[in-house]
């Protein structure tokens, strides 16, 4: 059972540091590269939509495992220390509390408008061919 408990604790950490950059964005002090990251990632993160379906085989399972906790990871490395360690302790505080989680409309507007684009330019590539 430990590798069931380490894949535990790694979903809780992912979960913390995407809660963590919802705090993040709204941080006074965080930079605005960081910034702009943490609220693609949170819109996305909190979407009710994924970019790629989980009813595809193995690869609907690609976002949530692989490029999300990439994405957060990446994001939470461009935070300043200090803010990073006020964002987390919100973070963790927000968790104990049992409160329910957010979601991001923007977010799904986000996949909608990229699976969208990627329907037009299909039809047309499809169109000339």
């Amino acid at each position: 059972m430990p590798i069931l408990q380490g894949i535990r604790q790694w979903a809780r950490r992912v979960k913390r540091d995407a809660v963590t950059l919802w705090f993040a964005y709204r941080h006074p002090a965080t930079t605005w590269v960081p910034k702009v990251m943490a609220a693609v990632v949170v819109a996305y993160a909190l979407s009710p939509i994924d970019l790629i379906p989980d009813f595809i085989p193995v690869l609907g399972y690609v976002d949530d495992a692989l490029l999300l906790p990439a994405l957060i990871w990446v994001t939470i490395r461009m935070l300043p220390q200090d803010v990073l360690a006020d964002c987390r302790n919100k973070a963790d505080q927000w968790l104990d509390s049992g409160k329910a989680k957010p979601r991001s409309a923007w977010g799904a507007a986000l996949v909608i408008a990229i699976w969208t684009g990627v329907t037009v330019l299909l039809w047309a590539w499809l169109r000339r061919h």
